[in-house]
């Protein structure tokens, strides 16, 4: 076990089948917190819950889509329901449908927003009740550089979406912050996921290796533990920001930064 900074604490984690989520629930479950891993596919949240419980950790799946309307409301009363209470909600499913924005595709752009933006809405919602009875609480969201800092051809759909998380990042802060309750996210760069995966090769990895100062992509702990950071006592007077956690992908000014970089390096 870790230092059992999240010990006595319930949190919900959405997309935790795999890559950050599953990172995130792990890292939160060696910590101490009990996990609810809420996620779409059962036998990637099995998985998840087993490696927790095989830790010593405590963990519960519920299988759902994030996306769906009821779905926010229906997790957070099950999550309750099995540990009589929520201490953090970490919203870190997503969806990375891609096209052109000339291709135009409604129900990629509704899915987009659905699991990405509007299900932060959704489960603050149904969470708000809940901490407010205990006076405290932790909201947390898993954003991105890609939208708020950078742009990505054929992802304007998640742009957009992310660039929608950041904004309600700040507004639901200041609205929640005289309630004990803080709200904040994390901005991955390049993770290397499942998600990943389905962006680009291995050539197409190397070379964004090559662009990243830190010179490898990130794996899902760096993520998960500043989530911890700020799902612990620590950040309890941090509310309304965003972490970047990209390795230094978004510092160079232009491409050419980093063919210098790369060559002073291997002179």
């Amino acid at each position: 076990m870790g230092n059992a900074r999240l010990k006595g604490k319930v949190a919900i984690i959405t997309g935790a089948g795999q890559g950050i989520g599953e990172g995130i629930a792990r890292v939160f479950a060696d910590e101490g917190a009990k996990v609810v891993v809420a996620t779409r596919t059962e036998k990637n949240g099995a998985e998840t819950v087993n490696r927790i419980k095989s830790a010593g950790g405590q963990a519960l799946l519920i299988t759902t889509d994030i996306g769906a309307v009821d779905s926010a409301k229906d997790v957070v009363e099950r999550a309750v329901a099995e540990y009589g209470q929520l201490d953090i909600m970490v919203h870190n499913a997503a969806s990375f449908a891609m096209g052109a924005i000339e291709d135009y595709n409604e129900e990629d752009m509704e899915e987009s927003f659905s699991v990405n933006l509007k299900a932060c809405i959704r489960l603050s919602s149904a969470c708000i009740p809940h901490f407010k009875k205990q006076k405290k609480g932790r909201l947390l969201f898993t954003s991105s550089v890609t939208g708020p800092r950078v742009a990505y051809p054929g992802l304007t759909y998640y742009a957009a979406s992310k660039s929608g998380v950041n904004g309600f990042i700040r507004n639901a802060a200041l609205e929640l912050a005289r309630e004990g309750i803080t709200v904040n996210g994390v901005e991955p760069g390049y993770i290397r996921t499942p998600a990943m995966e389905l962006l680009t090769d291995a050539d197409g990895i190397k070379q964004m290796e090559y662009y990243i100062p830190n010179g490898h992509l990130g794996v899902p702990e760096d993520i998960a533990y500043a989530m911890l950071y700020l799902a612990s006592d620590e950040a309890g007077y941090v509310t309304g920001q965003t972490i970047v956690v990209d390795g230094g992908s978004t510092l160079p000014e232009s491409p050419i930064c980093m063919d210098e970089m790369n060559n002073q390096n291997n002179e």
